[in-house]
């Protein structure tokens, strides 16, 4: 919302507007719902939702000492800005597990490099994918549900234009995983 007139301006002069509660007044002349920079409370609200992405608005208000209705009008924001780009679900230890996966270790032809991500990114196997220092150009992070399965991964990704060798290791157990 745009400050409308030289009153507005002041904020001894301006009325409280309860839609804007906990939100601080904009520069003059800039918008408050299109800052970019992240203050205090918004890194409070994504603390919160990083712990659980399922608190409920008037919960989060409660913990953060705001209306409900501030609370949501901030994660609009936060969402439509690209701060929040999506809510996710935690599996625990007991969840059933993806099945079969494996990191491999890829060596790419420099001037097909392009060719080579786009076609890894085509295939739904493969979760991840980083370019890394040293002997390999790329490492993928390639998941499976069964070994049969991810055999046929591994070949397909071995024979995509600009994969000029691949190394893999098959990952038994996860000791502990910080994500």
């Amino acid at each position: 919302m745009l400050a409308t007139g030289p009153a507005d301006l002041n904020p001894a002069t301006r009325r409280p507007d309860r839609r804007n509660a906990g939100i601080p007044p904009a520069a003059p002349g800039k918008a408050i719902m299109g800052k970019k920079t992240l203050d205090d409370i918004d890194r409070q609200l994504i603390s919160l939702l990083a712990a659980n992405a399922r608190t409920p608005a008037a919960l989060l208000a409660r913990r953060l000492g705001l209306s409900r209705s501030t609370v949501q009008e901030r994660l609009k924001r936060l969402e439509r800005d690209g701060v929040i780009t999506g809510y996710t679900v935690s599996l625990g230890e007991e969840a059933p597990k993806a099945g079969v996966s494996a990191q491999v270790m890829l060596t790419l032809d420099p001037k097909l490099q392009d060719r080579a991500v786009d076609a890894l990114r085509g295939l739904p196997e493969v979760k991840s994918a980083y370019t890394v220092s040293g002997v390999y150009d790329l490492v993928a992070e390639v998941t499976a549900p069964t070994s049969e399965a991810l055999d046929d991964v591994l070949t397909r990704i071995g024979k995509l234009p600009g994969v000029k060798r691949t190394t893999s290791s098959i990952l038994l157990s996860a000791k502990f995983e910080r994500r």
